[in-house]
């Protein structure tokens, strides 16, 4: 049974074009056999899913979901925050409790420095986007190329253009 959850999710990274050698933060993840933290994966990877689809609302349930089943998983604060920054910037104060809350619980998690990154962009915050960026330089150099591009072009943007980018 745990195989079948384990190859379940490993089946789903496949369509979702990710490989075990080069996972990322927003991959699915092995379900345990059991418990809360088995309901809370399971909602995780469906939000996964429907991230990936980009139906954002729907996502955000089951990363709630998973976070009410265990409220310990950095991954699921991390792609609610994501979640929610994508619908829009009415939630941009929720979204950094929740990016902050998986830096917290995960200090390597590179992606939620590149999304608070970006999230900080948008708020007009570059300072804090740049100390992002600095840690993101120390855990991959890919996110940090990828952050220094969006705050470059904030940077660059007439503060008086109205444009509020969500970035990806």
């Amino acid at each position: 049974m745990a195989i079948a959850r384990i190859l379940g999710g490993s089946l789903l990274a496949i369509a979702l074009g990710c490989s075990a050698a080069g996972a990322v933060e927003s991959d699915p993840l092995p379900v345990p056999e059991g418990g809360a933290r088995q309901r809370a994966v399971t909602a995780y990877n469906t939000g996964v899913k429907l991230m990936v689809e980009k139906r954002y609302a729907a996502a955000q349930q089951k990363f709630e979901e998973a976070l009410a089943a265990d409220e310990r998983l950095a991954e699921a604060h991390n792609n609610l925050a994501f979640s929610l920054r994508m619908q829009g910037p009415h939630n941009q104060a929720r979204a950094l409790r929740h990016y902050d809350r998986a830096v917290e619980l995960k200090p390597d998690l590179a992606r939620a420095y590149m999304y608070r990154g970006a999230l900080f962009t948008q708020m007009g915050d570059l300072a804090r986007a740049r100390a992002d960026h600095a840690t993101l330089l120390k855990l991959d150099g890919s996110l940090a190329a990828r952050l220094e591009r969006i705050i470059a072009g904030a940077a660059e943007r007439d503060d008086d253009d109205g444009l509020t980018p969500q970035y990806d």
